[in-house]
């Protein structure tokens, strides 16, 4: 699959009305459920048993979207064939007192993944730059009221732009998957939520007060796509409206960064290669 026609380069601006939101790409849906989903996610999990044992490289996947887009079962259905060990899922919940005692960035430092692992931010340091906008949260915050002037998103964004410039500088790639769901496709999943009876606990009155807010964020969301894509960090913009192919597209993104940074065994030294053969000589005697 091409996924490149799916990146924001920064080359040009954009709308989130430029993007489909259903997706295909001409694909079979049981070809993709039982073939090439799969594949995707043996190679994925043979890419990060070499990644985990190179030690070097981490990968921070970031994962935003609309309420009810499907970032939980992305993680769900994307990162099933994963090794646990190497793998920590991060949500960014309402800010702690102690996180709004500290710059906005500080929790998100806290929780890149370590060298060797695979790290997924369900939803990230890009709230603060999405609700915190739509909401103007900045003027409740402990931030001092000289510095929220005009410009602060502007210097939110050059923020985390530098940011995700030192990960990448310091071996961390960052993959950026924004999930864009129909507003339509939202309220069918919404309504699910409250007419089937084992989606029930999945339903937030929250939701309902968010949907309201929907241009705004929009709106939002193409400042963020607009301001925050760059070469090394681009977003990529993953029609979700059809579950199964968000689903395999995200594979398809994550399984090309692993491939970029083409992680590798270790080689073994000759002393070390002088005790595996002393150890196999001592276990085929072992009889």
């Amino acid at each position: 699959m091409d996924i490149e026609k799916y990146a924001v380069t920064g080359k040009a601006k954009v709308l989130t009305s430029d993007f489909d939101t259903r997706g295909g790409d001409g694909l079979d849906k049981k070809q993709v459920k039982q073939q090439l989903m799969p594949e995707n996610i043996r190679k994925m999990a043979a890419l990060q048993e070499r990644l985990f044992a190179e030690n070097q490289h981490a990968v921070l996947i970031v994962l935003q979207a609309m309420d009810a887009a499907g970032k939980d079962g992305t993680i769900k259905h994307v990162m099933t064939g994963l090794n646990p060990q190497g793998t920590q899922v991060v949500s960014f919940k309402v800010p702690s007192s102690e996180e709004n005692d500290h710059d906005y960035l500080w929790r998100v430092g806290k929780a890149v993944p370590r060298r060797g692992e695979i790290g997924i931010f369900n939803r990230s340091h890009y709230e603060d730059v999405i609700v915190a906008r739509v909401h103007d949260l900045v003027r409740s915050s402990q931030i001092p009221e000289e510095l929220i002037t005009e410009d602060i998103w502007e210097q939110r964004y050059r923020q985390i732009r530098d940011f995700e410039r030192y990960l990448g500088e310091n071996g961390v790639t960052v993959v950026k998957i924004f999930l864009h769901l129909s507003k339509d496709e939202q309220r069918e999943r919404l309504l699910d939520r409250i007419l089937e009876e084992d989606k029930n606990w999945k339903f937030n009155p929250g939701d309902i007060q968010e949907r309201r807010h929907w241009d705004k964020y929009q709106a939002a969301y193409e400042h963020l796509l607009n301001n925050t894509s760059t070469p090394e960090a681009p977003w990529y913009v993953v029609p979700a409206d059809r579950k199964w192919f968000a689903r395999y597209l995200v594979s398809e993104i994550v399984l090309k960064a692993l491939e970029r940074i083409n992680p590798r065994f270790p080689e073994l030294s000759d002393e070390e290669r002088a005790l595996l053969a002393e150890g196999r000589r001592i276990l085929e005697e072992d009889s």
